[in-house]
């Protein structure tokens, strides 16, 4: 499935109207399960109100970005995406607060090195899109802080929907595949685990599966998806809490912190 269409037309969407990419942010965390492990590895890792360099590695919808301006006093915070349109966009929206310590860049990350050092870095979901990950991994090494933090969000092995995505060059890592990219950049793992297990699937074919399959299929069937979210988000969220709070031992989500 190709989920980079259905997210165009979104960034489309959220580009002009201030209202609608804050609510879209909203929907994002109500939805995402993804964010949850994220912004719940961010927390655990760093103390809220603490001054935060942060370099957002394929920054996206700029959502983390947002997330961590809102959460952190005095944070510098570095966006790069390889789409000139989103990352443009994102720093329109957050610009509009001029208090904001912000800069952003389109680059390939494969090639790219910011000048400055950071405390955290993320890389959520980007990983499998790009065919030399261990350059990525030894470029945010160079940059990365001692005592700062990496954490990455990628399809495990065991997702076989992610081996139909067309804009991925792999279907996703083991944890010892992993563990060995970032053993070889220089990096030593603090914690690694599943997300997305039993549960997290039942959850993301509910939530998010079927909805994006109807919104790619054609427009106008997203006028029923208020309706469909009314019916099934409660379940949905049930098995949310139950993936999170539950230790996966397998899953075809990872989520890894290293340092």
């Amino acid at each position: 499935m190709q989920y980079d269409t259905v997210k165009d037309k979104l960034a489309t969407l959220i580009d002009n109207i201030p209202v609608f990419r804050r609510l879209f942010y909203l929907l994002l965390d109500m939805l995402l399960l993804r964010q949850w492990y994220v912004k719940g590895k961010i927390k655990k890792n760093f103390a809220k109100g603490k001054h935060m360099r942060f370099y957002d590695a394929g920054a996206g919808f700029g959502q983390y970005s947002y997330f961590v301006k809102k959460y952190f006093d005095h944070a510098h915070i570095h966006a790069v995406d390889l789409k000139t349109d989103y990352i443009e966009s994102l720093s329109r929206f957050l610009h509009r607060d001029p208090k904001i310590d912000f800069t952003a860049q389109q680059e390939d990350l494969t090639d790219y090195i910011p000048k400055e050092r950071f405390d955290l870095i993320i890389a959520i979901d980007i990983l499998e899109h790009i065919e030399d990950d261990v350059q990525v991994l030894s470029n945010f090494r160079k940059i990365l802080e001692n005592g700062g933090r990496l954490i990455i969000s990628s399809p495990s092995n065991l997702d076989e929907s992610a081996y139909f995505t067309e804009e991925h060059v792999r279907a996703g890592y083991s944890k010892d595949d992993i563990c060995s990219k970032l053993e070889t950049a220089g990096f030593r793992i603090r914690s690694i685990e599943y997300s997305y297990g039993k549960f997290g699937r039942i959850y993301w074919k509910l939530a998010l599966k079927i909805p994006l399959t109807l919104i790619s299929k054609s427009k106008y069937l997203s006028i029923i998806l208020p309706l469909y979210y009314l019916i099934f988000y409660p379940i949905s969220f049930l098995f949310m809490l139950l993936d999170y709070y539950r230790k996966n031992k397998l899953g075809t989500g990872l989520i890894v912190v290293a340092e």
